[in-house]
C-alpha cells in the first residue's frame, strides 16, 4: 500500500480518536461553563421544534445502524438467524429512512442557522465549522448507503467484510489497512469526513452529547404553588406593591380604633 493509504487507514483513525478522548478530558476540565448547546431557541422557535427532532431521531437510528454493523461481526448476527439478505434489507431500507431523517433535519436547521438573521448573527466560526464536516459526512454516508445498498447490485456492498474488520483491527491496534483497499469511494471519503468530524467533535457544541439528562427521571418534583390571596399576608412589610399599602389617614384610624 501507499504511504498515503497506510496514513489514512492507520495514522488517521489513530490520531482522530488520540485527539477525541485528550480534546474532550482538556474541555471538560477546564471549559465546563462552554460544555452547553448554546441554545438559540430565544432568537427563533418555530423551526427549531420542527427540525431538531427530526434531525435527532434520525441520528439515533443512523447511530444505531453503525454500531450495529461496524462493532457486531458478520458471524454473529448469522449465529442468530440474521440472514445476510434479511441483514441487508434492514441495513439498507430502515438505514436509509433514519438517514432522510437526518438529512431533512440538517437542511432545517441550517436554513435555520444562516437564513434567519437573529440565529446567524449568534453563529460562531466553531459552529460554521462543525455544520460543515457534519453536513459533509451524513451527506456522504447517505449516498454512500443508498448508491450501494439500494440501487448497487441485489445484495448491495457487504461492508462487514471489509470496514467492519478494518475498523475493528484499528481499535485492537492490529490494523489491516488491505482491507480499505477494494472499498467503493464514495464510503472511503466518508469515513475520512467522519473522522475530521471526530476530531473537531470535543472544540465545538457537539460535546452537549455527553450531558445526556439520565438523573431526570429520578429528579425530585418541581413543586408549584399559585399566587393566592393568602400568601399576600406572608409578604414582608415595605415590599407591598405601592398601590395596596393604607394611607396615612387609613392608617391614623386604625391606631385611633
Amino acid at each position: 500500500m501507499s504511504n498515503l493509504e497506510t496514513f489514512l487507514w492507520v495514522a488517521f483513525p489513530w490520531l482522530s480518536f488520540a485527539v477525541f478522548i485528550i480534546g474532550t478530558v482538556w474541555r471538560w476540565h477546564y471549559d465546563q461553563f462552554g460544555w452547553t448547546t448554546k441554545s438559540s431557541q430565544i432568537y427563533e422557535s418555530k423551526l427549531l421544534r420542527l427540525s431538531s427532532p427530526v434531525f435527532h431521531y434520525g441520528m439515533l437510528g443512523v447511530i444505531a445502524g453503525h454500531v450495529v454493523g461496524l462493532a457486531i461481526p458478520k458471524s454473529w448476527t448469522l449465529t442468530l438467524g440474521i440472514s445476510q439478505h434479511a441483514y441487508h434489507f434492514l441495513a439498507a431500507y430502515i438505514g436509509s429512512l433514519f438517514g432522510l431523517a437526518a438529512v431533512i433535519g440538517l437542511i432545517g436547521l441550517l436554513y435555520r442557522r444562516f437564513v434567519v438573521r437573529t440565529v446567524h448573527l449568534a453563529t460562531t466560526i466553531g459552529d460554521k465549522i462543525m455544520y460543515l464536516l457534519l453536513s459533509i459526512a451524513i451527506v456522504l454516508g447517505f449516498y454512500a448507503t443508498v448508491s450501494t445498498q439500494i440501487f448497487g447490485t441485489a445484495e448491495g456492498y457487504d461492508y462487514r467484510e471489509t470496514i467492519s474488520p478494518w475498523l475493528r483491527s484499528v481499535f485492537a491496534f492490529q490494523p489491516q489497512p488491505e482491507l480499505m483497499a477494494d472499498v467503493p469511494l464514495a464510503f472511503k471519503l466518508h469515513i475520512i469526513a467522519g473522522l475530521m468530524l471526530i476530531i473537531a467533535w470535543p472544540f465545538t457544541r457537539l460535546v452537549h452529547v455527553f450531558s445526556a439528562p439520565v438523573g431526570y427521571s429520578t429528579r425530585p418534583y418541581v413543586v408549584y404553588r399559585s399566587r393566592s390571596a393568602t400568601m399576600e399576608d406572608h409578604r414582608r412589610k415595605g415590599w407591598e406593591p405601592v398601590h395596596t399599602r393604607p394611607t396615612e389617614a387609613q392608617q391614623a384610624r386604625s391606631y385611633g380604633a
